[in-house]
Formats: structure tokens, C-alpha cells, sequence
């Protein structure tokens, strides 16, 4: 009998939450089957079993926080030789997101995991023995953290759901019916109804409270952040309004019928990090204890992005050394990894600035709140036709406001209006700064 104790989850990581489990007691499982779905202060990620064998126990119940180094699950020997050479297979020190090592020699080399989901069938799925009925031994056939997410947070039992997907894969459609049908048997005024009544009058305003939602570990790390950049960092806010027609332009001209071409947030981004080589002082941090302004040899750029979970910082890791499609690339592959709930503690830790499009939420100006201990945030608001002066003639134009948050002890107001000024003429002027990079 094996226990598997909740491993170090990195970045000073001491607990997690248990989201979901993916197996219960009785389930068969070999090593590098996902066991548990876990949230930590920095992201939600699966946990693999580094044991094949039965569960014998599961340590705590979805909502229950755990301490890194306590007791996950418990797994019986297994029962044969054919899970003992699995076992064997894997090295046992499982990395979270990524599995165990292939080994050569005496060890049987396991399938790679994207052979084992090439039928849509999650790996647990694969170890119920058939002899066991299907209301034993059922394993809800998803694969999206997001559908996992979404029937968590309306209470709905996946095992209970026919899948509309390929080979009964659970997809979102298939969550979303299922609250509509239960919705319409309790309808919301009944439910708020219901509420109001068990809950106490507030005896500051004379109503009942409606609900009460506990913080997630990610809403406390959230909390603490901001909380800590608005105590500790003397932010100032400068902005300007933008004629951004010619990027427009530029980024239809890069389009053609075979490439679509980099979008938009590769082309600001493009722009943002020449003018932090530029002005450095904005890429960097302060240390307090020693008393230093410190400026990095380099930009991981940071892009804020809205997800069921709430907003969350990826960086584009050494964004200086990429080229215009290269921070395309890699804008895309994070901004999908956040959607599904699949960023790296590294990805969400390691930005140096960063580039808010708030744009995208139909807004025109914020005054951002500095991602702590970054010491600045470039905001770009949505781009509409204005009426616009060009060369003494009113004319209609593309028009945008950037704003910048800043950290006024790394810098006076001249250094951070002179990139933000960089940063405006290269949206107006696209071409003519391209030539200089």
C-alpha cells in the first residue's frame, strides 16, 4: 500500500485545494493516471498518481485545502505483474503537468500521453476492468479543465451526463443543458427566495445576504498582490490619446489570402518591449531591503487575461529575443493555456511589464493597478472612429487611448512620458519604427 502525499508545487507553494477528483475508492489506476484536479495560489493543475494499483482512500473531500507534504490518496498494491511493470515504467517522481520519464533498458517505455487521449478517452477511463457495471465504475468522458470547472461550480455530477461530443466526450454544451434543465425546475426567484429566508437581515442595510462564496487560494494570491502594490508602490498615472489608423492599416496590409498574419496585441507588444529597451527603468523592480533600483537584462512581457477564474498575468518569456510572428505565436498558445487553466507557475510568475488591452472589454481609459513587484502597466483601450485633426483638416480616424501606471520611485515623470510617447508615435508612425528594430 502506497500513500501519495501532495509534492511541493514550486514558486514557495505550502497548500493546495482540492477542485476535483478524477477517481474514487475502487477506481483501478496506473502510474501517471490524473488522480486529482488541485488549486493552488497560481494555477489549477492535475495531479498524476506516481503509483499504479487501487484507491484505497481519497484524503479529503473537493473544497478541502491540504498542506503540501500531507496525504492525497492511498493505493493498494497492485494486483499483478502487469501493474507492477508500469510502475516499474515511470521514475516516481512525478512533475506536475508532466508526467514521468520514459525509461530505456530493463523498463517497458510508456505510451506518450497524447497517444493515450488520441480516442478522447481520459486516461482513467482506459483502467475500468468490464467486468464492473457502468454504474460501478463510470468515468465521466472529459477532457476540458474549463467543462470540469464549469459543472464544479454549478454542482453538476459528470457522471451523471450522456456526452454530445465524439465518442461520448462531455463538452460544454452538455454542462450548460444540464443547468438549464435543473433551472427550470427550481426557477431563480424560488432559489433567491429560498436564501433570503434562511439568511439574517444585515443590520447596516435591513437586507438578507444573498450568498457568500469562499476565497479560492487564486482570489487570496489576487488579494494579496494588489493589496501590496497599492500599500507599498507610489503609482502615477500619465496618458494620451493615439491615432492608431496606421497600424490598423499595417496590420491589414500583413494579412493574405494563405496568412493571416500577426495580430494586433503581437504589434503592440512589438512596440512595448523596444521601448522598454529603450527606457529600462520600467522593466524591473525595487528592492527595498538593499535600497536598489534594479533593471532586468531582458523583457518577459506580461499580457492580463480575463478567464473564468478571474484575471491572471502570463508573461511572454524573453519577448526582446522574438520576432513580431514569434510574440504572435506565443501570445496565442498562452492566451489558449489560460483559457483551459493550464498556465505554468513560471508563466504566471516570471513577467517584468505589463500590457493590459482593456480595449477588449469595450472601455477607453483605466488606471490600472501595478502587478506587484513589477514597477509599471501599459494599458490600451479600444480603438473607434473619432473625429481627428490630420494636417488642419478634420477628418475621421482610428483612435485609441494608452495609459501608463508607473512607480515613481524608479523613475520621474519625464522617463515615463517619454515612453509612452515612444510607444504613441510607433502606433501612429508603424512603419517608420519597424525600420529602426
Amino acid at each position: 500500500m502506497n500513500t501519495f502525499l501532495l509534492p511541493d508545487l514550486g514558486e514557495g507553494l505550502t497548500e493546495a485545494e482540492i477542485v476535483r477528483w478524477l477517481v474514487k475508492v475502487g477506481d483501478v489506476v496506473v502510474v501517471d493516471t490524473p488522480v486529482a484536479e488541485v488549486e493552488t495560489a497560481k494555477s489549477i493543475v492535475e495531479l498524476p498518481s506516481p503509483y499504479a494499483g487501487v484507491i484505497e482512500e481519497l484524503h479529503g473531500e473537493p473544497g478541502t485545502t491540504i498542506p503540501v507534504g500531507k496525504p492525497l490518496i492511498t493505493v493498494g498494491d497492485p494486483a499483478g505483474e502487469a501493474y507492477r511493470e508500469e510502475e516499474r515504467a515511470g521514475s516516481g517522481n512525478v512533475l506536475v503537468g508532466y508526467g514521468t520519464s520514459e525509461i530505456s533498458g530493463a523498463g517497458r517505455r510508456r505510451k506518450p500521453r497524447s497517444a493515450v487521449y488520441g480516442n478522447n478517452l481520459p486516461p482513467a477511463a482506459k483502467n475500468v476492468p468490464q467486468s464492473e457495471g457502468p454504474e460501478h465504475r463510470r468515468v465521466p468522458l472529459v477532457i476540458s479543465p474549463l467543462v470540469r470547472r464549469l459543472a464544479r461550480d454549478a454542482e453538476v455530477d459528470l457522471r451523471a451526463l450522456e456526452g454530445s461530443g465524439p465518442d461520448g466526450l462531455i463538452v460544454r454544451r452538455d454542462v450548460e443543458l444540464a443547468i438549464a434543465r435543473r433551472t427550470q425546475l427550481a426557477p431563480a426567484a424560488q432559489q433567491t427566495q429560498a436564501a433570503q429566508e434562511t439568511q439574517p437581515a444585515s443590520t447596516r442595510t435591513g437586507l438578507r445576504e444573498l450568498r457568500r462564496t469562499p476565497m479560492s487560494g487564486f482570489r487570496k494570491a489576487v488579494v494579496a498582490t494588489l493589496t501590496r502594490s497599492r500599500a507599498e508602490i507610489p503609482e502615477a498615472t500619465t496618458w494620451v490619446d493615439v491615432d492608431a489608423t496606421a497600424l490598423m492599416d499595417l496590420r491589414a496590409s500583413l494579412r493574405s489570402a494563405t496568412d493571416p498574419g500577426p495580430g494586433l496585441l503581437a504589434l503592440m507588444a512589438r512596440f512595448v518591449v523596444a521601448g522598454l529597451l529603450k527606457y529600462p527603468e520600467l522593466n524591473g523592480y525595487v528592492d527595498t531591503e538593499r535600497e536598489e533600483l534594479v533593471q532586468y537584462d531582458g523583457v518577459n512581457l506580461g499580457l492580463a487575461a480575463q478567464t473564468d477564474r478571474g484575471l491572471v498575468v502570463p508573461a511572454v518569456a524573453n519577448a526582446h529575443a522574438l520576432t513580431t510572428r514569434g510574440l504572435d505565436v506565443e501570445i496565442r498558445r498562452l492566451t489558449e493555456s489560460a483559457r483551459d487553466g493550464k498556465l505554468t507557475q513560471q508563466e504566471l510568475t516570471s513577467g517584468t511589464f505589463t500590457l493590459n488591452n482593456y480595449g477588449s472589454f469595450g472601455v477607453d481609459g483605466s488606471a490600472a493597478i501595478i502587478n506587484h513587484p513589477q514597477v509599471a502597466i501599459l494599458g490600451v483601450g479600444r480603438i473607434i472612429d473619432r473625429p481627428w485633426v490630420v494636417n488642419g483638416e478634420l477628418a475621421i480616424r482610428k483612435l485609441t487611448q494608452l495609459s501608463l501606471v508607473f512607480d515613481h520611485r524608479v523613475c520621474d515623470g519625464g522617463t515615463a512620458a517619454a515612453f509612452l510617447r515612444f510607444v504613441a508615435d510607433a502606433f501612429e508612425n508603424p512603419a517608420s519604427v519597424f525600420a529602426d528594430l
